[in-house]
C-alpha cells in the first residue's frame, strides 16, 4: 500500500473538521484535474492555429511541438489525480471504518 501523509495519524483518532479536511482535498484534487486539462487544451488549440496559419517558420515548429506537449500535459493530470484520488479515498475510507457507531451497544 503507498504511503501517504492521511497515515500518520491512526484513523481512530480523526475528528469531524479532519474528516472535513480530506473532503476539501478531495475537491481540490478535482480542481487540479481541471487546470491540467484546460492547460492541455490550451496547448493544444495554439498547436492547431499554428499550423494552420504558419505553413513556414518557428511558428510552424512551436504548433508541431504544443500539440504533444498538449496530449502529455493531460496523461499527467490524469495519472497524479488518479493517484491522489486513491490516496485520499482510502483515507477517507479508513476514517469511515473506524468511527462509524455501534448500534448494538446504544440499546
Amino acid at each position: 500500500m503507498e504511503r501517504t501523509p492521511y497515515m500518520a495519524v491512526p484513523p481512530e483518532a480523526l475528528i469531524l473538521r479532519d474528516k472535513l479536511a480530506i473532503d476539501r482535498t478531495l475537491l481540490a484534487n478535482e480542481r487540479t484535474l481541471l487546470a491540467y486539462l484546460r492547460s492541455a487544451l490550451s496547448l493544444v488549440i495554439v498547436g492547431i492555429t499554428f499550423i494552420h496559419f504558419f505553413e513556414i517558420g518557428v511558428l510552424l515548429y512551436i504548433g508541431l511541438v504544443s500539440i504533444p506537449s498538449g496530449l502529455a500535459v493531460a496523461a499527467v493530470g490524469i495519472m497524479r489525480y488518479r493517484s491522489m484520488d486513491r490516496s485520499i479515498r482510502s483515507a477517507r475510507e479508513s476514517s469511515n471504518r473506524t468511527t462509524k457507531p455501534n448500534h448494538e451497544t446504544e440499546q
